[in-house]
């Protein structure tokens, strides 16, 4: 073997790699749904020739929930391995398929998917349920599903919330009375109807995506690792089933289509209307038409109206669940360990949220103008292009700082940032938000209560608290990384250090 043939096979080492890795996580997160009910796989009433389908095999928590960190771990080494080599552009592409054909792969694998029992928490239950409530006359705003004792549908809810109401925009819960009209007393049927329309909505943005980058075939190869092929996402939205999915279409269509402000204001409007913290996409295309005030009036009316006429129908009573759940905070977040600390110097008569909360807003802040600081000064986010870039880049900066500052975070609210990610160009905030699904997955195996064995009860009371630590230690490293790489940008040529002269 010649040496130039050593050194072709070493650069494209990475690319096999994480083709290997990529495809295992994909693999594994079809193996857990196709196993059947399990601890990572709620149970679903129904006769048995309605999809979804599964093996019904009903394999051991320890079993299954090694498989989800299995291709959690391979789907993230997948990524890390992958995505700072695309940095290189062409030469590190070697061992990785071409964008084509991740796309299809992505594709295919949110169609199996779809025709597999949703896994990893027990969310799609409420959907069903809140959806059951609206084609019996009840509203899933003032309900839960403790209120529809002995139905089919709400007795599958898990806890602990079964006595929880939507926290969903009224765009969501129609969806979720489309699939219970559609569905009625079998709950498998009433899933299959909604993992199709997640599904669907899945592949569109990945299209989407795809046609946005089709001129730079790097760029539409990081594109398909960062969307339509991405392992995690797979397992986390199109396995998971999470009504994030259709927020994150209506947001990455709203957009590409800015050109078209009332189009565009639709789609925001749409979006938040399933889920309101996808709300914070639309400043960017509002700074962007800051010096068009017509075009940004046209855009910001659309979207209004959608939003108002929606709550409208459903009623105010949509708003509370909201409120409440906004002052949340999750376990292994980062303000749990500061709640902590509160409460062991000051006392535990109080849960500190208020001060939790401005603290959350604050850190928001800080992280925001470190992230926008960049593509003012080095264009990193921009590729050199900040023309016609600035919503993209301003939604990335606002949602990155959102996920990362937040008290209330769980592993799929991270696909909003992957979506607005694959529009902007790569840089290290790849790598910092992969991380952070990574440990965020691992910190929820499984995000349920009910199904978990009793022996398996530290992977919720220990594990997950101390992977608040890693979300600590990631959001101070992103912190750094900013401020260092807009340092460097804006330092005058000649300034660095020179060594002394003489003896």
């Amino acid at each position: 073997m010649t040496s130039e043939t050593r050194r072709a096979g070493t650069q494209g080492l990475p690319g096999w790699v994480a083709t290997a890795a990529i495809g295992g996580s994909i693999l594994l997160t079809v193996v857990i749904g196709l196993l059947g009910p399990s601890a990572m796989v709620p149970a679903l009433g129904g006769p048995g020739w309605h999809p979804p389908y599964s093996l019904d095999v009903r394999p051991g928590a320890h079993l299954v929930i090694a498989l989800a960190a299995a291709a959690v771990l391979l789907g993230g080494l997948g990524l890390l391995v992958a995505l700072p080599a695309l940095r290189g552009r062409a030469a590190a592409v070697r061992g990785l398929p071409d964008p084509r054909s991740l796309v299809l792969i992505g594709c295919l694998a949110a169609g199996v998917l779809a025709f597999l029992p949703p896994s990893g928490s027990g969310d799609h239950l409420n959907y069903a349920a809140y959806g059951r409530m609206v084609t019996l006359g009840l509203s899933p705003y003032t309900h839960g599903a403790i209120d529809l004792p002995g139905d089919p549908i709400a007795d599958a809810v898990e806890a602990p919330w079964r006595e929880e109401p939507s926290v969903y925009g009224p765009v969501a819960t129609a969806v979720q009375a489309l699939a219970s009209w559609i569905g009625g007393d079998s709950l498998r049927l009433t899933m299959f109807v909604l993992a199709l329309v997640n599904a669907a909505a899945f592949v569109a943005t990945g299209l989407l995506i795809d046609r946005f980058t089709r001129d730079d075939p790097v760029r539409r190869l990081r594109a398909a690792l960062l969307w339509t092929a991405n392992p995690l996402l797979l397992y986390q939205l199109v396995a998971g089933m999470h009504v994030d999915t259709l927020a994150i279409a209506c947001m990455v269509a709203a957009l590409l289509a800015r050109s078209r402000p009332a189009g565009s204001g639709v789609l925001l409007g749409l979006g938040v209307a399933i889920k309101v913290n996808a709300g914070l996409v639309a400043l960017g295309p509002a700074w962007e038409l800051r010096r068009r005030p017509a075009r940004l009036a046209l855009m910001a009316g659309c979207a209004v109206a959608v939003v108002v006429v929606g709550y409208l129908i459903v009623g105010p009573e949509a708003i509370a669940p909201m409120t409440r759940t906004s002052k949340a905070i999750s376990h292994a977040s980062p303000w749990k360990l500061v709640q902590g600390w509160l409460q062991t110097i000051v006392g535990t008569g109080s849960a500190y949220r208020g001060e939790i909360q401005v603290g959350s807003l604050l850190l928001l802040a800080l992280i925001a103008w470190s992230l926008l600081r960049l593509p003012a000064r080095t264009g990193l986010l921009t590729g050199g292009r900040a023309n016609g870039m600035e919503a993209p880049v301003v939604a990335v900066g606002l949602m990155v700082a959102y996920l990362f500052a937040t008290p209330y975070i769980l592993p799929w609210y991270d696909g909003l940032a992957f979506g607005l990610l694959a529009l902007v160009a790569a840089s290290a905030l790849d790598t910092f938000v992969v991380a952070h699904l990574v440990v965020l997955s691992l910190a929820y195996l499984p995000a349920r209560v009910e199904g978990v064995p009793a022996e398996l009860d530290w992977l919720g009371k220990v594990v997950r608290p101390q992977l608040a630590w890693a979300l600590l230690a990631l959001t101070v490293a992103l912190l750094v990384w900013a401020w260092r790489v807009a340092g460097r940008a804006h330092r005058p040529p000649g300034s660095a250090a020179r060594p002394p002269s003489g003896p």
